[in-house]
């Protein structure tokens, strides 16, 4: 299928493309932190996709960015657009504002290379080879082990513990179908247009379901202009521009298994900035992730 495309991304820096967006797409756990006091999960995504779209826009419109030529490949970009935004942003907020630890939300969403490598399999028509699913394996146990007593601690002190992992639950099924559905459907896309046509649903859904759920109250705080510009600027631009990149020039099991390596540079972030505890076990757990997603992308 034709799609609109940008020039595809070459160079010397484009082998550390995956460490910049592991980088980046770890803070956004630590900037949900930073925000949620101040709004309610589906506001303060609004706010951010609305930014997203006002700063993509003017980009497209200043530098002329090219659009998409036919229906189905505006529909194509929107949907995977909800899927991977949208649904995943929206249980990864409401589950980490309901009181699940965001190490607990990495370990659910840590599924997801494995779903994607099955789905591959099935629906893209990749072949997994053995040592890849031996990687993405030893990857969740990987990161099994640095959250493990997050998941201890919490699981054993909260009686609502199994209710908050639903939203954890959608934010991993939406990523994971979001995925496939890009690679298969819309590999190839300007990042300046396609942000604005992957946003835009994003924005209309999101607000709908806020103005019936939420009271759409912001407490606009230092810290929730900080965390509302870091989410916008880092993640949504250049996260998402990154993934965007990384979807169009690689499989699905390949781009999927870098999320493995978000819960552990997310703790020794944590750990860094905010003192929280970083043990024996995690450190091992951090060494069997990277080991994982070395195999799964050899």
């Amino acid at each position: 299928m034709n799609t609109t495309q940008t020039t595809r991304p070459s160079g010397i820096f484009t082998p550390l493309y995956p460490v910049l967006f592991v980088a980046l797409w770890s803070t956004g756990f630590i900037g949900a932190k930073f925000g949620l006091p101040d709004a309610e999960p589906l506001t303060f995504l609004c706010w951010r996709y609305l930014c997203v779209l006002v700063l993509m826009g003017g980009a497209a419109w200043l530098m002329r960015a090219p659009w998409p030529r036919t229906t189905m490949q505006w529909l194509h970009i929107g949907v995977s657009g909800l899927l991977v935004h949208g649904v995943y942003l929206s249980g990864v907020f409401v589950a980490i504002s309901h009181g699940l630890p965001a190490g607990v939300t990495a370990l659910v969403v840590g599924l997801q290379p494995l779903l994607t490598a099955l789905g591959a399999g099935v629906w893209l028509g990749e072949r997994v080879r053995t040592t890849q699913w031996m990687g993405l394996g030893l990857g969740f146990v990987g990161v099994g082990l640095v959250v493990a007593h997050k998941v201890v601690a919490h699981a054993s002190g909260s009686a609502d513990f199994l209710t908050m992992l639903v939203p954890a639950v959608f934010a991993l099924l939406g990523m994971t179908a979001g995925t496939l559905y890009q690679k298969r459907f819309c590999p190839a896309f300007d990042l300046r247009s396609g942000s604005v046509i992957q946003f835009l649903p994003c924005l209309i859904v999101t607000a709908l379901v806020a103005h019936q759920t939420e009271t759409t109250v912001v407490h606009w705080s230092s810290d929730f202009v900080f965390a509302l510009g870091w989410l916008v600027l880092v993640l949504s631009v250049g996260a998402i521009s990154l993934l965007n990149m990384l979807i169009r020039r690689g499989s699905a099991v390949n781009v999927a298994s870098l999320f493995y390596l978000t819960p552990p540079t997310t703790a020794l972030m944590a750990w860094a900035l905010f003192g929280e505890t970083l043990t024996g076990l995690a450190l091992l757990g951090m060494g069997l992730t990277a080991l994982g997603v070395w195999l799964a992308r050899k």
